[in-house]
């Protein structure tokens, strides 16, 4: 699917809401994440509730990202997560790799029925298996080896999900591919381990916003609490995060 730019005066707010998410609660994201979404990018991992035909409310979380229709009008398509990732159509060495952590090179059945090299991967947050085709990393790839001057080899290396780890300004900086990242691969300032570790979403354990707060737990769940349900330990923790905002703001 093309990515392209997305007003928030344009989004489906009523779609959303079918599925327990408000405009309030998508406007009380963090502005990287915001940011993510309006480019066509993956929201975070959230709480999703839905009414089956028996009338139950089934909870679950789950991604969104929004398209752009013909008619020029924005819809939004869900990436549920999933108990496990479906990895039945690749053998025992790459279910490794994947289940590692690792992007690989496989042969998958690309969205118009084709089979097709892609860069393949899972997504931690909804077990998901995403995939790019293999043309558009390689690409990618290829400017990056022309910038940093890299050999056929290391960028051999990276192909098969191999992090590399080159000296920048005295520096340790590695690269390496991952599908989460908007061009494909990622940077991250330190060694392989520090790449490994490094994690794909930054959030505290409480975000505050206009109209109510993200908390997450200890598994990383991510849960909405409305400001007219806030808690005194949450009016605490909000007082003690705009003391901090101000704190920052007065040593700039």
């Amino acid at each position: 699917m093309k990515k392209e730019r997305f007003e928030f005066n344009e989004l489906p707010y009523p779609a959303l809401a079918r599925f327990g998410l408000t405009r309030e609660m998508v406007e009380d994201l963090p502005m990287r994440a915001l940011e993510e979404i309006g480019q066509g990018g993956y929201s975070p991992v959230l709480p999703v509730r839905v009414t089956d035909e028996n009338g139950e409310v089934i909870e679950s979380r789950s991604r969104f990202a929004f398209i752009r229709m013909d008619s020029g009008a924005v819809d939004v398509v869900f990436y549920p997560a999933l108990k496990s990732s479906p990895l039945e159509h690749y053998d025992e060495a790459q279910q490794k790799q994947l289940l590692g952590g690792k992007a690989i090179i496989a042969d998958v059945e690309m969205a118009d029925g084709r089979h097709s090299k892609a860069f393949v991967q899972i997504d931690e947050g909804t077990k998901q298996v995403m995939y790019v085709p293999t043309p558009i990393i390689a690409r990618n790839l290829k400017v990056l080896a022309e910038v940093m001057h890299l050999g056929t080899v290391e960028v051999n290396g990276m192909q098969h999900g191999d992090p590399l780890t080159v000296v920048v300004d005295g520096e340790p900086v590695t690269v390496g591919i991952d599908l989460h990242a908007k061009t494909g691969i990622r940077f991250c300032a330190g060694d392989a381990q520090k790449w490994e570790e490094q994690p794909k979403r930054e959030w505290d354990k409480y975000t505050f916003g206009c109209y109510g707060c993200w908390m997450m737990d200890d598994d990383g769940n991510l849960d909405y609490v409305p400001e007219e349900e806030y808690t005194e330990e949450l009016w605490n923790e909000q007082k003690k995060s705009g003391e901090r905002n101000r704190a920052t703001a007065l040593h700039k």
